[in-house]
């Protein structure tokens, strides 16, 4: 039998659902365990060789802290004798070089009237690494002085 009043049916309604059983609790998950990445291959040219991708960035200044423009920077990796890469300073003093990550590098800094400065790049941990380089002028050569 069905009321003819709408707030006794809503009543009635609302007493029928509170009487009803409660569902089971659901069971827990278990804890799931985040699966790990695969480490992630380098990236390869067509020729199977891994592109670099590790970057080596820095500025070059002056011994009075000002940028150098036109420095000349050498990159070459610490186990070989020949650089691999070669660039300039821009006008505000600073290069930046790609280069394989997993070896260490050196960086050569070099412009006349300036002592040549080298600093070491480890590659195996970081993406990238920031160098800070000031050059100082070379001493000058007293050579034919009179006395």
């Amino acid at each position: 039998m069905i009321p003819r009043n709408p707030i006794l049916y809503v009543f009635l309604s609302l007493v029928l659902l509170f009487e009803q059983e409660p569902p089971p609790p659901a069971t827990p998950l278990p804890p799931s365990t985040p699966a790990e990445p695969a480490p992630k291959a380098p990236p390869v040219d067509s020729k199977g060789r891994p592109l670099p991708s590790f970057l080596i960035v820095g500025t070059v200044f002056d011994e009075n802290a000002l940028s150098l423009p036109g420095v000349r920077v050498r990159v070459r990796r610490i186990d070989e004798k020949r650089s691999r890469w070669e660039t300039y300073s821009n006008s505000r003093g600073e290069f930046a070089v790609r280069v394989v990550p997993g070896y260490e590098y050196e960086v050569t800094v070099h412009m006349n009237k300036y002592q040549d400065q080298s600093k070491v790049v480890n590659s195996k941990v970081d993406v990238q690494q920031r160098l800070s380089i000031k050059l100082q002028p070379v001493a000058p050569t007293k050579t034919g002085a009179k006395p």
